[in-house]
């Protein structure tokens, strides 16, 4: 039998490419539908194991990629907004999620394709409402999903008749260990399950693959795609790699406990069991086993592994941190995102809840000057941890930001003494200065970020002469907080000094970078990214400055 070998080619990737887009596409504009409230959800949902596994498995659903579910809870983690423990039953629920894709492909809805893709087209490009677009968006890119897995069957047909094939499905057959090796191959390089599976899916439906060289693979699929949350957690957290970590063992360890149920044939049984006496509960479904097709076999099968999975391993998400942690050891360094001291019962009695107001502001101070360290250290190592660490700490700095200002305003509208109000009012004015603190440390981090792109490195000179003035700014940022903290009025006195100082460095500094450049030692543009750093260490000093005037109640 004659093989086109380059129409086969061409229309199974051509076709995965359709299905990729489609997905990605479909999955973008839900996320975008979801907007901020996922983030949310997922923050508040999480308070016990289940209530994470369930959203998880909402929110994975709801926009139908449950890598991106993992990616956000790792960076949620990272933030300090989540515990390993809750992200453990997010992940667990992401999982389960997952599975209304390879349900959906299931329903065959290929021939509906074009007609979907019609109506997604016509909302985004003759609507004015913004909605409206993304919801056409959605359309598009669901339709775009079946087109590629109509286009891809047709590359994919062929491969039934093809004795290579034939032989590498039957090795698969004899060999589960080979099929689970062939999915977490195929999904890591995909980078997505849900492509994998589909495929899995269409192949099936070709007659190329039975159920039983199908199933292995679909078991590998689970532990591939969890290298996408692998790859995320690169440079973040203790506690948002041990999540990631996770994420891999949750379904290492499903696939340990279903493989030989499956080569036994207990699994198939249990799926068969599920479809025929659990999932014909459900309003609208009808039939068996042995009356859906192979694509839904196939989703079915999937749902039925993630589902039970969770069910075994939600007893020990206590064994699996132990697990993680053991594996992953350290000290997690990440900071809580809430305030810690600003306890609205204390509202009650001023005077305490205004030194709880006190010690959250000289919290946010520290993070502040953290965030001032790692993006110094990003500056000299262009070390990309610590770029991360910058952001993650800015996200936390402008939450406490507004949290301690509106707690200070309470407290401001019940009964001061005089002290106490001058009190309240330095606390609120001293906080946008802190703030304003963590903006130049971004702003220095997006400049050191511009640098490492275009490749401009700066003379020993130059170098030199900034870690100098990095050195003063520091001490004087220190100094603020220090006497901000103990309302010291003599080292506040030394901080406007200090300013001084970082003054006539700066404009040192610039004449002596203009001799540089107009002696070729540097260029132009890394003679603009050098000066715009100095200007914002200069104004760091500024900030300190106010803190200090504040102590002295000369502002």
């Amino acid at each position: 039998m004659e093989f086109n070998y380059q129409e086969m080619l061409f229309l199974s990737i051509g076709g995965l490419a359709f299905f990729l887009f489609g997905i990605k596409y479909m999955s973008d504009g839900l996320q975008l539908l979801a907007g901020n409230r996922m983030r949310g959800f997922l923050e508040k949902g999480t308070k016990t194991p289940v209530r994470g596994v369930l959203s998880g498995a909402l929110i994975t659903a709801l926009i139908q990629s449950s890598s991106a579910t993992t990616v956000l809870t790792v960076g949620l983690v990272n933030s300090g907004l989540l515990t390993l423990r809750q992200a453990i039953g997010v992940v667990m629920g992401a999982n389960i999620g997952t599975t209304l894709t390879a349900y959906l492909i299931g329903f065959k809805l290929e021939k509906y394709a074009l007609p979907i893709l019609a109506v997604g087209m016509i909302l985004q490009f003759f609507s004015k409402n913004k909605r409206v677009v993304i919801i056409g968006q959605v359309l598009f890119g669901f339709g775009m999903l079946f087109f590629g897995m109509e286009t891809m069957g047709k590359g994919l047909k062929p491969l039934r008749d093809m004795p290579v094939f034939i032989n590498a499905m039957t090795n698969i057959e004899s060999n589960s260990l080979l099929g689970v090796l062939t999915g977490i191959i195929l999904t890591g390089i995909v980078q997505s399950s849900s492509a994998t599976i589909g495929i899995l899916q269409e192949l099936a439906n070709q007659g190329a693959i039975t159920y039983y060289q199908a199933v292995p693979i679909l078991f590998g699929d689970n532990i591939g795609t969890t290298v996408t949350a692998l790859l995320a957690a690169i440079g973040t957290s203790v506690a948002a790699k041990r999540t990631a970590l996770t994420h891999s063992l949750f379904n290492l360890i499903g696939t340990m406990i279903f493989l030989p149920l499956f080569v036994l044939g207990i699994f198939p049984e249990l799926v068969r069991l599920f479809t025929d006496y659990i999932y014909i509960l459900i309003p609208g479904f009808s039939g068996t086993w042995d009356t859906l097709n192979i694509k839904m076999q196939i989703a079915q099968t999937h749902g039925v592994f993630n589902i039970t999975n969770a069910l075994i391993q939600l007893p020990f998400v206590a064994v699996l941190a132990a697990i993680v942690t053991k594996i992953i050891p350290g000290e997690d360094i990440s900071v809580e995102f809430e305030p810690k001291y600003l306890e609205p019962r204390l509202l009650s009695n001023p005077s305490v809840a205004l030194g709880q107001a006190g010690r959250e502001l000289l919290r946010m101070g520290r993070i502040a000057r953290e965030s001032f360290e790692h993006v110094i250290t990003y500056f000299f190592t262009g070390l990309e941890i610590e770029a991360k660490q910058v952001n993650n700490l800015e996200n936390i700095i402008n939450n406490l930001q507004k949290k301690i200002t509106d707690y200070v305003v309470l407290i401001s509208e019940r009964k001061l003494s005089v002290e106490g109000s001058n009190q309240a009012y330095i606390y609120i004015q001293a906080v946008n200065d802190i703030e304003r603190v963590g903006d130049h440390a971004e702003n220095i981090l997006e400049l050191t970020e511009e640098m490492n792109g275009q490749g401009i490195h700066f003379s020993i000179e130059a170098i030199g002469d900034m870690r100098k003035m990095v050195d003063k700014t520091m001490e004087t940022y220190e100094w603020a907080l220090t006497c901000l903290e103990n309302n010291d009025l003599e080292l506040a006195k030394q901080v406007v000094n200090n300013d001084d100082i970082i003054d006539e460095m700066e404009k040192d500094l610039r004449r002596a970078h203009i001799n540089r450049l107009n002696e070729g030692l540097c260029n132009g543009d890394a003679g603009a990214i050098y000066i715009d750093i100095l200007s914002n260490l200069e104004r760091i000093g500024d900030h300190s400055v106010n803190i200090a005037q504040y102590v002295m109640g000369e502002r």
